[in-house]
């Protein structure tokens, strides 16, 4: 399971670490991709092979099909955790993500997200203002949760 936030630097290389909490619900081997909202997704290796099995029976004379495809798996790449627990974040990906120094990792259960913190303060903001967490609630309950 992976679960909560934590706050670190990217450095010069592009390295980050891998916050030991979530490097033990990751595994060895995982995979880094462009995710949604300017952020990106780690999967562990099992939860990868899922999803690409599962794209894999989509009809692939969908366009949006063919599209998703084609973005989800050429952004891909392995992670190799070194000695110090950080992995190397692939160029094009730091850009999509707006990493330049400040970040923050995630857990959302069966993924973990990188962040550039200025996008996550964005994004998940501090206060409730404009009822957004009780319409949240309401559509969880919906949905059965």
């Amino acid at each position: 399971m992976l679960i909560g936030e934590y706050q670190h630097n990217i450095d010069a290389k592009g390295r980050v670490i891998v916050p030991s909490k979530l490097r033990e619900g990751l595994g060895d081997k995982f995979y880094i991709v462009r995710g949604i909202d300017r952020c990106l997704f780690l999967y562990p290796e099992s939860r990868w092979i899922e999803i690409l099995e599962k794209i894999k029976t989509l009809p692939w004379t969908l366009e949006e099909v063919r599209k998703f495809s084609r973005k989800f798996a050429s952004t891909a790449s392995e992670c190799e955790v070194d000695s110090q627990g950080r992995i190397l974040i692939p160029q094009r990906l730091r850009e999509y993500a707006y990493l330049e120094k400040a970040v923050v990792s995630i857990g959302v259960i069966d993924r973990a997200e990188i962040w550039s913190r200025e996008k996550w303060e964005e994004y998940n903001g501090t206060d409730d203002e404009d009822g957004e967490d009780e319409d949240l609630a309401r559509k969880m309950a919906e949905l059965g949760i």
